[in-house]
């Protein structure tokens, strides 16, 4: 039965993972368990070697330059200890992304689209990661200095796991647990990669019956049967895309984080169902939790979150959605996306605080 082929992002990822990334992501497996085994000790330059030559064997030398470019260019800016003086850096260098001229030039450097695209989502989600690092720099203290290297810097930038679509893991918390060494053991290694991988085939298996039976997306992308479709069909079709969104960052997250286990770090959680979520504010905190964390700790927190006043919070919401679909493309459909988050978000934590009043609570 022929699939739908309307999801890009799926059919994307699935492709490179069948025809490269899956068998570069099983050779990172098995040079992070022999350095385990062998020299523990060296381990994060082993993997940061592995993944600079992955990354090297994918993205060709120009892309493996314009990513060792924007690293070297971050960390250079980070030296001056400003905070946003790295932010002003990391957003012109997520700027030159989207300019024709620069676009024009990365697409001649591949045969095909597919192999700019790759280089483009990598770059996208390495910005955050040298953002991540540049920002830990600016607020580490001296006795610290040793962890906020450039090999750190390099040995963050190409964990390959995490290296093309993520899941985002913050700086700090990366280079806490790399360095922290922990009793190896193969059995339970073994176990936790065999239930991973079961977990993961079931997912896979669940998001191709999906695609092969329910044509969501073929449906979205004529206007004709939703124009004919009741109120009732078009909220199951909404549901279904939602749902199938849900399984398909089981797959794309959960390889990585399966890795991340098998490396002794602890990886972000997994998307939670969107079935069981009633708010925007537990979307955002539950489905990409890396990715929440980031903007919390780099742009709502220092910006005044929560502790500021109710215009402190308005502004610093606004600016974390705004990065938001900035990031995503900044293209306009994204621009209405992000303010209609960002107004839920405000409306809930708006009825919360009514409901905290005691007067409200006595008539409840």
């Amino acid at each position: 039965m022929p699939q739908d082929p309307m999801d890009f992002e799926w059919s994307y990822w699935i492709e490179w993972g069948r025809e490269r990334i899956l068998w570069l992501l099983a050779g990172h497996l098995l040079v992070s368990q022999v350095s385990r085994v062998l020299v523990e000790k060296y381990k994060p330059w082993c993997l940061m070697v592995y993944g600079m030559a992955a990354c090297w064997l994918l993205l060709g030398v120009k892309g493996f330059a314009v990513i060792l470019l924007h690293a070297a260019v971050s960390f250079a800016v980070a030296q001056f200890q400003l905070s946003l003086l790295t932010w002003l850096c990391s957003l012109i260098l997520l700027s030159t992304l989207r300019i024709p001229a620069v676009e024009e030039t990365k697409r001649r450097w591949y045969d095909t689209e597919n192999e700019y695209y790759l280089l483009l989502f990598t770059v996208s989600v390495r910005c955050l990661f040298c953002t991540s690092f540049s920002l830990e720099y600016c607020w580490h203290r001296p006795t610290q200095k040793s962890s906020h290297s450039f090999l750190w810097m390099l040995a963050y930038v190409f964990y390959y796991p995490t290296f093309h679509n993520g899941p985002l893991m913050n700086f700090d918390e990366f280079i806490k647990q790399m360095r922290r060494q922990e009793a190896f053991s193969v059995k339970s290694n073994l176990s936790i990669l065999i239930v991973g991988i079961i977990r993961i085939f079931f997912w896979w298996f669940l998001a191709e019956l999906m695609i092969h039976l329910m044509y969501i997306h073929a449906l979205y992308s004529s206007a004709l049967p939703l124009e004919s479709a009741s109120y009732w069909a078009l909220g199951g079709l909404a549901l279904a895309q939602v749902l199938f969104f849900y399984v398909k960052y089981l797959v794309l997250y959960g390889v990585p984080a399966l890795l991340l286990q098998m490396d002794g770090l602890k990886p972000p959680a997994l998307p939670c169902c969107v079935s069981l979520m009633h708010s925007f504010t537990k979307m955002w905190r539950s489905f990409d939790v890396g990715l929440h964390r980031f903007l919390v700790r780099y742009i709502y927190v220092p910006m005044g979150g929560s502790q500021s006043n109710l215009l402190g919070m308005l502004f610093s919401t606004a600016l974390t959605f705004a990065f938001v679909s900035y990031w995503h493309g900044g293209q306009s459909y994204l621009w209405y996306w992000g303010a209609l988050n960002w107004f839920g978000v405000i409306v809930e934590n708006g009825v919360k605080r009514i409901l905290t009043i005691s007067l409200i609570q006595d008539v409840i």
